[in-house]
């Protein structure tokens, strides 16, 4: 397929940073600018999204990590959100010498309930979201949008309105790309493949998300016991928007611990 669109910036060690359904990169932007000064940014569109062409085909988990690996750096650590995270795991275990670091934002092995896995979404959420993405794409989307934050305070309330600004920022997201992404959410599960993970990993969880309950921690632990788990407390789906500051300091402990 055409090459994705993605912008790079910054000094230092390489980081990637994917974005989740329905976005683009610019939702980084911000944290972006504070991580620039130690690091150089990759921000990539995922296909269909922003300004990355439509997918020529249907996209699955792994054809999805493969198209942002052959446009991003040899090797990076690498943050993704939502099924940005999911995204960057599938990378990890597909080519793991691509990866020194793994930080997983509001994201999940599995994005649906199901047996003995009671910290996801009701697969008939995701359902209900396909079928509306043939009549009302756009309000689709904001009925999504308005899923990641906690609408009764005012931090949710400025998140939200941020994501509305960045999703109309650009072109709408191709809907077939809305589709398959839908249907990666709906059906990937990743649990089995976790433990084969080497690089070091943060999850990063938010105490009010709907879409990734903050219970999914203690299931994480279980799979992948080597791997940090910090919960942001008060925050949504999007913690690097609602939660700046708490964000930064979880990824500064996690990138440069301090040494004795």
């Amino acid at each position: 397929m055409s090459s994705l669109y993605l912008e790079q910036f910054g000094t230092g060690p390489d980081l990637v940073l994917v974005h989740g359904w329905g976005l683009h990169g610019g939702v980084f932007n911000a944290l972006a600018e504070r991580l620039a000064a130690r690091y150089r940014i990759t921000l990539v569109d995922l296909p269909g999204h922003g300004r990355s062409p439509a997918p020529e085909q249907q996209q699955n988990l792994s054809t999805l990590a493969d198209s942002v690996a052959a446009v991003t750096p040899s090797r990076a650590t690498w943050l993704g959100w939502s099924l940005g995270g999911m995204i960057a795991a599938q990378l990890a275990l597909n080519a793991p010498m691509r990866v020194d670091k793994l930080i997983l934002v509001a994201s999940s092995p599995r994005f649906i309930t199901g047996t003995g896995w009671p910290y996801a979404m009701d697969p008939a959420v995701l359902a209900g979201f396909a079928q509306e993405l043939q009549e009302d794409y756009r309000g689709t989307l904001d009925r999504f949008l308005s899923l990641h934050v906690g609408l009764n305070t005012a931090a949710g309330r400025d998140t939200l309105r941020q994501l509305r600004e960045m999703l109309f920022q650009f072109p709408s997201p191709a809907p077939q790309a809305l589709r398959d992404g839908l249907a990666i959410l709906s059906s990937a599960d990743l649990r089995a493949q976790l433990p084969a993970l080497r690089c070091p990993v943060l999850y990063v969880l938010g105490e009010r998300d709907r879409l990734v309950p903050v219970g999914v921690g203690a299931a994480l632990t279980a799979l992948l016991p080597a791997a940090q788990i910090q919960i942001v407390t008060g925050a949504g789906h999007a913690p690097f928007l609602s939660h700046q500051t708490e964000f930064l300091a979880a990824l500064a402990a996690f990138l440069e611990p301090a040494h004795d």
